[in-house]
């Protein structure tokens, strides 16, 4: 079956936790494992899910205030490093992407598209998990905030990861699960799809975005309504 290639010319970038991939299992797991190396309670998905696009360190604050133990700052460097190391060994243990979530990036490849990762994950440890996940051919760049010069909510995030992706940032969609993406999205000026399955931080009535979408069957008439907007 042919398919038109009408997005040549377009380039659409995605966040990476919460919107393409379901990564809280392996990070709350590994957040689990830091709490008891000091013999305190792991923390429920539930309580921690909203926190993974805010980082390590705001995970392992809200882990030990959680457990009702001291947060000493003095030791905070030497406990990220140490929640890195074990987060790469774990990073693809149960971490998969969210259903018609591939299909989807497939359709819009074969249309032609630029696809790129615009995400506030470290630059190797995004890379690692999309290389895990068997997702590295969908992408021309991947943009950790290290690889560009301000990370989100800042729009330069997204501009700079689809012009080192090839792309025309004139001419970009930028898809999202958190205000991070869609406050990015506003500053950039490009539209924005909203997901409501990922690791949304308010209620989805506040999230913003031009569009939300339940499943990844819904995206492209939601793309085909943001690009004719």
């Amino acid at each position: 079956m042919n398919i038109e290639r009408d997005l040549e010319g377009w380039t659409i970038a995605f966040d990476l936790d919460g919107t393409l991939v379901d990564s809280a299992p392996d990070l709350i797991g590994t957040l689990n494992r830091m709490l008891a190396e000091y013999e305190l309670p792991p923390v429920p998905m539930s309580s921690t899910r909203h926190l993974v696009g805010h980082g390590a360190m705001a995970m392992l604050r809200h882990g030990f205030m959680e457990a009702g133990a001291a947060w000493d700052e003095a030791h905070a460097p030497g406990l990220f490093e140490r929640f890195i190391e074990d987060y790469m060994a774990h990073i693809a243990d149960e971490s998969r992407p969210f259903d018609g979530c591939v299909a989807a990036l497939d359709r819009l490849s074969a249309r032609g598209a630029i696809l790129c990762v615009a995400t506030n994950k470290r630059t190797d440890l995004s890379v690692a998990l999309i290389e895990a996940l068997g997702l590295t051919r969908h992408f021309a760049f991947v943009a950790g905030p290290d690889a560009v010069s301000a990370r989100k909510p800042s729009g330069a995030h997204i501009i700079e990861a689809v012009q080192k992706a090839g792309g025309d940032p004139a001419r970009c969609v930028m898809v999202g699960d958190s205000t991070t993406d869609t406050r990015a999205a506003k500053d950039a000026g490009v539209p924005c799809i909203a997901v409501s399955f990922g690791y949304n931080d308010v209620p989805h009535n506040e999230l913003g975005g031009d569009v939300m979408i339940d499943h990844y069957d819904a995206f492209e008439a939601a793309l085909a309504g943001v690009m004719r907007a």
